[in-house]
């Protein structure tokens, strides 16, 4: 190990990247956002988006609370394991709450490449392992195996990508590949959108601390200034009491359970570890996450938790991840060293909506943190503008118990946009078009990219768009039929994307 002076700010740090002015007049909008962190801010820009005025109000500067402090793992991939989640709520809701983290991507997706940020994001694999710790991997039972090997047969029955692997690649122990997870620079990815916001009745105010929220009208007290509003987005760690009233927020607040947990920076050989997201099983469990460098790669390990305020020694926590990682990767070069928080809740589920009239919040997000929060400002906008939303009430900041009875959760939701797109982000993985036999179709990866194979009796290809000219729905193989179904809204085609049957009226189109 070479030996390396510890930088112990957080490894995603900017400095100076965004100077917005404190507020300095009092000023009227639609919906006041509280807290400049990934959530408060992604809220904004969707909320803005929407085409409505808004103030964000920041006590510090945007993105330097626990966004910074994140090791940035954005998966759809739950701290609570999918089986765990389909013996507590049942499979419709394990299969919704899976979804709803795949719809965060989604929107992040969409938003770096309709802004074209420049955040070094990209799609890559999770890997969950018995293991991370190789002298553990070492002893882990055929037992754990099997466990693993279940986990992966459930997911895959929900209609998730999840393979069962004997070995990891790069560190080797038995485990499971997750596709379409993503990783990016999260600092990068929210200053470029806090930039974006000033203009057309919108403000982003920083170092301005809000006071209180009181109602009739809803407004804030920010100094000796104030902000009216129709509606509060309270997307602070851990919400403000607000206007609900302080049995309320206080009954809320003692819901919540803070862990701090602890993260460790360096830098490998090159290739050692292939690019990804790594995570086990251990209680706590640790996490990793691989990126490329030009001349090296860098690693990022976190865990060894612990209720907050409940550790003796927290150096003893640093030198354990330390230990870990060293461990693991013994020639290391460890550069960075920080901690942060993340809040539980007592259902292991997130807590997300309308805390009374006008006032939403969001909270209780886990170790998802950038993917529960982009979700929970993707429910603010359609709660706010009036658009139905699949996750209400899974996710009700009021709920008492979740019952296993979800009603038809798919049919009553289909035309949400994330499941017009479903099958691109949770499972349907394509084939190689080699694997396609004559006088079959099926949706197979050509150059990176989805399509709508078909291969006639004489070996004839066609390759079509697999989206739907109704509303973009991926279209599904009918072997039966030889026809393109869209599971959507019912449209048909036939092997060669000629309209059987609407309400689309128009052909697929040849892929691109």
């Amino acid at each position: 190990m070479t030996v390396t002076a510890i930088d112990t700010t957080p490894y995603w740090e900017i400095s100076g990247a965004t100077e917005f002015a404190p507020l300095l007049r009092s000023l009227s909008v639609d919906v006041a956002v509280i807290g400049g962190g990934l959530t408060g801010v992604t809220a904004a820009y969707l909320l803005k988006a929407a085409g409505l005025t808004v103030a964000l109000v920041e006590r510090g500067r945007c993105g330097q609370g626990e966004t910074s402090h994140t090791t940035a793992h954005l998966t759809a991939v739950t701290d609570a394991p999918f089986p765990n989640l389909v013996r507590s709520f049942g499979a419709e809701h394990a299969q919704a709450v899976w979804d709803a983290g795949f719809a965060a991507l989604a929107q992040i997706d969409t938003i770096v490449r309709q802004e074209r940020i420049d955040c070094e994001f990209r799609w890559v694999p999770g890997y969950l392992m018995a293991h991370l710790n190789a002298i553990e991997a070492r002893d882990e039972s055929e037992n754990m195996a099997t466990r693993l090997r279940e986990f992966a047969q459930l997911t895959q029955t929900a209609g998730f990508d999840a393979d069962y692997l004997d070995a990891v690649p790069g560190l080797g122990g038995a485990g499971i590949r997750f596709d379409g997870q993503a990783a990016f620079h999260p600092l990068k990815y929210l200053h470029a959108l806090a930039k974006g916001l000033p203009g057309d009745g919108c403000y982003v105010f920083e170092h301005s601390a809000v006071e209180d929220v009181t109602a009739d009208p809803l407004t804030l007290k920010v100094g000796s200034h104030t902000i009216s509003a129709r509606f509060v987005v309270i997307a602070t760690h851990v919400p403000i009491m607000g206007k609900a009233g302080a049995l309320k927020a206080t009954l809320l607040q003692t819901d919540l359970y803070p862990y701090s947990t602890y993260a460790v920076g360096a830098h490998i050989e090159k290739n050692l570890v292939p690019e990804g997201l790594f995570w086990d099983m251990a209680t706590p469990y640790y996490y990793l996450r691989v990126d490329p460098h030009r001349d090296d790669d860098f690693v990022i390990l976190g865990g060894a938790d612990h209720k907050t305020g409940q550790s003796q020694n927290p150096r003893e926590h640093f030198a354990q991840v330390e230990r870990t990682l060293l461990d693991i990767l013994p020639d290391a070069n460890i550069t960075h060293r920080w901690s942060g928080q993340v809040i539980e809740t007592r259902d292991r589920l997130p807590y997300i909506g309308e805390i009374s009239p006008g006032q939403f919040v969001m909270t209780g997000f886990s170790g998802n943190g950038l993917t529960f929060g982009t979700l929970g400002a993707m429910m603010a906008r359609d709660a706010i503008t009036g658009q139905p939303n699949p996750w209400r009430e899974l996710f009700d900041v009021n709920r008492t118990r979740i019952t296993k009875g979800l009603g038809n959760y798919l049919a009553e939701n289909k035309d949400y946009p994330y499941y017009l797109i479903r099958d691109r982000f949770a499972g349907a993985k394509g084939k190689s078009l080699r694997t396609l036999r004559r006088g079959a179709g099926g949706i197979v990866d050509v150059d990176g990219k989805r399509v709508a194979a078909y291969r006639d009796d004489d070996g004839a290809v066609t390759l079509l768009s697999p989206a739907c000219t109704h509303l973009g729905c991926e279209v599904a193989w009918n072997g039966a039929e030889s026809s393109w179904d869209c599971p959507c809204h019912g449209s048909r085609f036939t092997a060669t994307g000629k309209v059987m049957g609407g309400p689309a009226e128009q052909p697929l189109p040849p892929a691109d």
